[in-house]
């Protein structure tokens, strides 16, 4: 196949993993649906054992025999919908691992697929889908499935509609093999960061209906374990960040700048991003910080690692980082430092 084949490869398949994605997310959406108004499996009867016998509330929760047939059928919906969605959202990562492989090929040389801000897009992205999927049912993450899948289509489609550039050769400060180290490990932490990101945003939602026992809401984890869930994620994710942010890209710097520290923005904004996770593990070992506190100190650390990618990217002309500047100019900036 000639570049040209495989660059029109892979934006057909990123194409058709926004369509699969998109569908997986009508599925998830349509499960929803079957929730709305309904308690969930068991709470009817825990909620008939905490009335009081008589009591006109616990008469209203004696389900009838045509009820009861019409939640069963109304479980087997949900519970068809979330496999077609589970099932359509690996589908379309496979897909999406199709587009990214086909952009490395589509480059000569063949190289790595993350030279510029859509191609690093495609990847932290198709981190956030197979992640998901991994942790699927070690978490029961079934209750997050669409808002990852929402997640990976909202950026799927900034990527395509405004990030997107032509193959192209990779400039020389990228042209090394600490790429591979430094940017694979960035993604991977960027993954795993907004999964932990969305569990939080999650607690905080049901914090303020914890009693909830219909509706999506009565489907979510208890606070604790979406608390716990976010925690793991977050451990996961904090080392690898740290092997990004302090180890490689430092020895990156060094190699392609001669400098292992230039304050750079980009360099102070993923630091940034450092110190406020390691700010969250550390309150949660030390002083037991947990719950709403811990959860709102993780969207702060959610917030800044995506300013630093998008934000510095698009608001600083200085950095020797911006991938969304054109090539050239990325070049002629470097030579002038």
């Amino acid at each position: 196949m000639t570049d040209a084949s495989w660059e029109t490869l892979s934006n057909q398949a990123v194409a058709a993993a926004g369509v699969v994605y998109f569908l997986a997310l009508i599925s998830h959406l349509v499960e929803w649906s079957a929730f709305a108004g309904r308690l969930a499996p068991g709470q009817r009867v825990e909620a008939l054992v905490g009335s009081r016998v008589g009591d006109s509330t616990a008469a209203d929760l004696v389900p009838t025999e045509q009820e009861t047939s019409a939640d069963e059928a109304r479980e087997r919906r949900a519970a068809m919908f979330g496999r077609l969605g589970l099932l359509l959202t690996g589908l379309a990562a496979a897909f999406h691992l199709v587009g990214l492989v086909a952009r490395g090929m589509a480059a000569d040389p063949n190289r790595v697929p993350w030279g510029n801000m859509y191609e690093f897009t495609l990847a932290g992205t198709f981190v956030v889908a197979v992640a998901y999927l991994a942790l699927y049912r070690r978490f029961s993450l079934g209750w997050m499935a669409p808002l990852a899948v929402g997640f990976v289509v909202v950026c799927l489609m900034v990527a395509v509609i405004w990030l997107y550039e032509p193959v192209a050769p990779l400039t020389e400060a990228l042209n090394s093999y600490w790429l591979v180290i430094h940017v694979v490990s960035a993604i991977l932490a960027t993954g795993a960061f907004t999964l932990g990101g969305i569990a939080s945003a999650v607690y905080l939602v049901k914090a303020r209906r914890p009693d909830a026992t219909t509706g999506w809401l009565g489907r979510v984890p208890s606070l604790a374990s979406l608390d716990r869930i976010a925690y793991r994620i977050h451990a996961f994710a904090f080392p690898v960040w740290t092997f990004a942010v302090l180890i490689t890209g430092p020895i990156w710097a060094h190699q392609a700048w001669s400098s292992y520290w230039s304050w750079d923005p980009k360099e102070v904004w993923a630091f940034i991003t450092w110190v406020i996770y390691a700010g969250y593990l550390h309150a949660r070992a030390t002083a037991g910080w947990k719950g709403r506190n811990a959860a709102i100190l993780a969207l702060v650390g959610m917030a800044t690692l995506w300013f630093n990618f998008i934000g510095i990217n698009y608001f600083s002309e200085t950095s020797q980082h911006s991938y969304a500047a054109p090539a050239v100019a990325v070049v002629d900036a470097q030579q002038g430092m």
